[in-house]
């Protein structure tokens, strides 16, 4: 007779099953991965083309515009030379919303005017040789960053394909997510790594490795690099949408996070400041009856007094009051390190201060605000800034296009009408034990309350993959 070691059978009956709860996270967090790239992927590709191209604006702005932004150098002359040139070329048939001395010796003075024809956010720029006043250009400008025609474009691109409020969707569901896919991906990452036996594949590309294999590797080990700076496109892209960036702006007022600003009613509070306002914020008042005619000698008056008092940059705009009763307004606007972003009021009829706000007093959640913007923009740390957006939107758009490859790399080769790969499958989230079907509706609905649009789009995928697995049940049971 022979003998046998004891089993699990003889010692304790029948060896336990399975735990099919294991393993279902990693498997729900490669379908969410998966389906919310495959459908979203274009807009985030539209979103970060565009946005590479953005980064770039600043030097194809000097160089398209040169005629319009520079002039020789020379002593200047009186701002009210300056504005009164530009009123004589414009018949003074428009109104001055704005005016930014030259900054730099070699530049111009931009005169800021409303008129017909322009559209919401929009000014008409005339641009003046502060030394000899000539006009030296006359072009639309956009939002409070100034944006010239070419740079104005390729944001309303980015932020809007051109459609308007309506085009606004796009962006809103690119930047939502952007983040989602990034953090699932990175949740793959981890769940990857931790059973590879090559993990250095998981943080550089194995060029040894051939065709499906070999752009998974780019694809994993690029998207771990670039994860941090995608997850931060993401968080400042929603603080501009239309829905999540409303509701991002309702926490930070109830919180009193809001970017601080002058008073400029004399007889009341002006409302909080928009630091958003350089991607498509209004600098031009809207028309009011009681709407007063600036006096071009007051801007040198206030300008003066701005400079003792906290304005110490040459990147200034100087605004006039738009009502009577009103206060002139000059603003520093550098949005590069360090950020000059100081403010004050004053009465033009006394020329005393009415009241002043600093960067250095802002809130800590106003200035992280004020710092996410202008990087996102390119702006706060000018040209190095914007080498690592570009490389970085660069980088966003070779995910996008490795991810449809890599769809098309798995397609059954033994069946020609096949042209992509099968979905992850699904049933993961069946497989969850309680507490985690729990977790995953409390953050499902957490997130989707702060970016509706995010939280729209999740449960028509959710509705859709419910109804092709029905339809696939369907199809088995008539084949079966």
């Amino acid at each position: 007779m022979t003998t046998h070691a004891p089993t699990q059978l003889d010692a304790d009956g029948p060896p336990p099953k399975p735990d099919r709860s294991r393993g279902w996270f990693p498997q729900l967090l490669l379908r969410l991965h998966f389906i919310a790239a495959i459908f979203v992927g274009p807009f985030i590709l539209v979103a970060a083309t565009s946005g590479a191209l953005y980064a770039l604006t600043p030097q194809l702005e000097q160089l398209v515009y040169a005629e319009q932004l520079h002039a020789p150098e020379a002593e200047y002359l009186p701002l009210a030379d300056q504005i009164e040139a530009a009123n004589a070329y414009t018949k003074d048939q428009d109104t001055i919303v704005a005016v930014r001395p030259a900054p730099n010796p070699g530049d111009t003075t931009r005169v800021m005017y409303t008129g017909d024809g322009l559209g919401e956010s929009e000014t008409r720029a005339v641009f003046v040789d502060p030394a000899t006043a000539q006009i030296r250009g006359d072009l639309t400008a956009y939002g409070t960053s100034g944006a010239l025609p070419l740079r104005t474009w390729i944001d309303q691109l980015h932020r809007n394909l051109h459609l308007g409020e309506v085009g606004r969707l796009y962006s809103e569901l690119a930047a939502s997510w952007l983040g989602v896919i990034a953090l699932a991906g990175l949740g793959l990452w981890i769940a990857r790594i931790r059973k590879a036996r090559t993990k250095k594949d998981f943080v550089r590309p194995n060029n040894r490795a051939k065709g499906y294999r070999r752009i998974l590797s780019w694809h994993t080990s690029t998207g771990i690099w670039l994860l941090v700076g995608a997850l931060f496109l993401s968080a400042t892209g929603i603080t501009w949408s239309q829905y999540g960036g409303g509701n991002v702006g309702t926490i930070r007022a109830a919180f009193d996070w809001s970017t601080p600003s002058v008073t400029t009613d004399l007889g009341g509070e002006s409302a909080p400041a928009d630091e958003h306002a350089g991607h498509g914020g209004t600098v031009a008042p809207t028309s009011d009856p009681e709407t007063v005619t600036a006096n071009p000698a007051t801007f040198d008056a206030v300008l003066s007094v701005a400079r003792k008092v906290n304005v110490n940059t040459g990147l200034v705009e100087i605004t006039p009051p738009a009502t009577a009763g009103t206060a002139w307004v000059v603003q520093e606007i550098q949005r590069s390190f360090p950020t000059e972003v100081d403010a004050v009021a004053i009465d033009g009829r006394t020329m005393q201060v009415t009241d002043r706000v600093d960067f250095a007093d802002f809130p800590l959640a106003a200035k992280l605000t004020r710092w996410g913007v202008d990087t996102h923009m390119g702006s706060m740390f000018g040209l190095p800034n914007q080498l690592l957006l570009f490389a970085l939107a660069s980088g966003i758009v070779a995910m996008v296009v490795w991810g449809y490859v890599m769809w098309w790399q798995r397609r059954p080769t033994r069946e020609p009408g096949r042209l992509v790969g099968s979905t992850p499958a699904r049933g993961a989230i069946r497989r969850a034990p309680w507490w985690g079907i729990v977790a995953v509706l409390i953050v499902a609905a957490g997130i989707g309350t702060l970016l509706p649009l995010l939280g729209l789009s999740l449960a028509a995928f959710v509705v859709v993959d419910v109804l092709l697995g029905l339809r696939a049940r369907l199809r088995s049971a008539e084949t079966g």
